[in-house]
């Protein structure tokens, strides 16, 4: 299936997006951070902020797209533990927030999926 030229640009978009919240409100993601995890949940929201925005630049310029688009999906996976935190975490939640914790788990396929076919488009 061949993208939308701007289907790149939307994954750029979102990351972009996702990067600058973990630095604009921080305690959201903190409190997704797995606990087995060494060192402050801070730390890990703000270096998880910092791979999405240097993977949306990434992924935004042609040149690197490729691999910058293969890294996000890696990135996509990775990330999957902290929904699971999350899940976990949200059981005793309102009903609404404990279904937007669990739509987040299934969520992370068709991401990975997106980062997988915006590597083949390294035109723009």
């Amino acid at each position: 299936m061949r993208l939308a030229p701007r289907s790149p640009r939307l994954l750029a978009g979102l990351l972009g997006s996702a990067g600058v919240l973990h630095f604009a409100r921080p305690l959201p993601f903190d409190t997704t951070v797995p606990r087995l995890l060494p060192g402050s949940a801070r730390t890990w929201t703000y270096v998880s902020g910092a791979v999405e925005l240097g993977l949306a630049a990434a992924v935004a310029a042609p040149r690197t797209r490729r691999a910058a688009s293969l890294a996000a999906a890696g990135f996509f996976v990775a990330v999957l533990p902290a929904n699971v935190q999350m899940a976990v975490d949200w059981r005793d939640k309102p009903a609404a927030m404990r279904a937007a914790a669990y739509a987040r788990l299934p969520l992370q396929a068709p991401l990975v999926a997106w980062a997988i076919r915006a590597s083949r488009d390294a035109r723009g």
